[in-house]
């Protein structure tokens, strides 16, 4: 099991990745998440399951194919294949600024303890960390700005009508 940390604090994840939905009565039990195609493919029998479900998208895929979902979903995983890929971050924004998605967002991948504080910004709410980071120093990372000027998911008004 990875580096997790939801809410600020480092947790036991879970949540558990699955792909090759051939048969749905042969999933497991528990929390499970799926690629945004297995989602839309087999959407109806999913939904029928017990357990939390999420998706996890590609940088590519577009969040307004969920919008009539969001509210069955628990987790979506947004993924951060390299540092100077940010693609994730408009997803995040998007999920919960357009669609007013309330639960859990997840950053993947390439999660740096410098990018953690704007994530959270843009509505990330749980990190799956890359093995060389170090969780107090990420959970530190929240913290190292306590102002901000311009809105976004956490602080709806900019710093001038504050």
């Amino acid at each position: 099991m990875g580096k997790f940390i939801k809410d600020r604090k480092p947790q036991e994840d879970s949540w558990m990745p699955y792909t090759g939905l051939e048969d749905i009565d042969s999933l497991p039990g528990g929390d499970i998440y799926i690629p945004m195609e297995e989602w839309q493919n087999k959407r109806e029998e999913l939904l029928l399951r017990n357990g939390k479900l999420g998706v996890i998208l590609e940088n590519t895929d577009d969040v307004a194919a969920l919008k009539d979902d969001l509210d069955r979903l628990d987790l979506i995983v947004l993924q951060f294949p390299k540092m100077a890929d940010g693609r994730a971050f408009t997803q995040a924004r998007l999920l919960r600024e357009r669609y007013g998605y309330k639960g859990e967002i997840r950053a993947v991948g390439d999660v740096l303890q410098d990018q953690v504080f704007y994530m959270q910004r843009c509505g990330f709410n749980s990190f799956e960390l890359r093995e060389d980071q170090d969780i107090p120093s990420v959970i530190a990372a929240f913290d190292e700005m306590t102002v901000t000027y311009q809105p976004a998911c956490d602080e709806e008004l900019p710093i001038w009508r504050r």
